[in-house]
């Protein structure tokens, strides 16, 4: 009983000195364990494009000026904009002719590590329709897209597309119907469709009867300006002026 009693106490010694240490150190743990869940997923991603006012313009050839002089196409037009509001947001345009929404998605990736947008524009769909392509696909792949966009930092504004009714109005119903679906499920900011106004105007197309003229143009960047110029004005906020240094107003988004 007596070497059970002195074990008892030396216990009891060795715990005392033991338990403000190993108290400390869960402590310390439950610290880590909190700093850990409170943090957004993509918190480092986030900190890392949080600054960033790129604008990455993703589409096919109406963005990538088929047909028209180097500069006449709606994308130039919204840089001169963009300058004209006092806005510092350098736009990249990696439109390519024929481009369809994989191929799009296919690019995403590099060009978002490359660019560190903060706003991107998705202008894709129509060669997918045009070619007569699972649309469930199309929906995948914008879908895709608005997501690697959107988990980089990025805003998205997704511009809305539609067919001619000769596809059959089943097959062109659905495909319109994708964009607002997609704008509805992920929070993108939605152009409800890229060329209004312009379809009942065969003299704004060129003779393949798809593709607009030059004068056209800066009606497509009016259907597009009132959905991004509120983007854009987060770079003008006065949060922004005072991170950044820059004494720009944020009024002159609107001009």
């Amino acid at each position: 009983m007596q070497e059970i009693f002195t074990g008892w106490l030396k216990w009891r010694t060795v715990a005392r000195l033991l338990l403000p240490m190993l108290m400390a150190a869960a402590g310390v743990q439950a610290a880590s364990l909190h700093a850990e869940t409170v943090q957004p997923p993509n918190a480092a991603t986030a900190k890392g494009h949080s600054a960033s006012k790129n604008l990455l313009v993703l589409g096919d050839s109406l963005s990538a000026e088929y047909g028209l002089t180097r500069g006449a196409g709606w994308v130039p037009l919204l840089e001169q904009r963009i300058r004209n509001a006092h806005i510092d947001a350098p736009v990249v345009n990696a439109s390519i002719s024929g481009e369809t929404t994989s191929g799009g998605l296919a690019r995403i990736k590099a060009l978002l590590e490359k660019h560190h947008p903060g706003i991107v524009l998705i202008e894709l769909g129509a060669n997918d329709a045009l070619r007569g392509l699972s649309l469930a696909a199309t929906e995948s792949n914008l879908r895709d897209m608005i997501s690697a966009a959107r988990k980089s930092g990025a805003r998205v504004v997704l511009l809305g597309m539609q067919i001619p009714p000769n596809y059959g109005g089943q097959y062109t119903g659905r495909f319109a119907g994708i964009y607002p679906k997609l704008a509805r499920e992920t929070g993108a900011t939605l152009v409800p469709f890229f060329l209004e106004g312009l379809q009942t105007r065969p003299e704004l197309f060129q003779a393949d009867r798809i593709h607009p003229v030059a004068s056209a143009q800066p009606l497509l960047l009016d259907n597009v300006w009132p959905h991004l110029s509120p983007l854009l004005a987060v770079a003008a906020s006065p949060a922004h002026i005072k991170a950044t240094g820059k004494t720009r107003a944020a009024s002159a988004v609107t001009q």
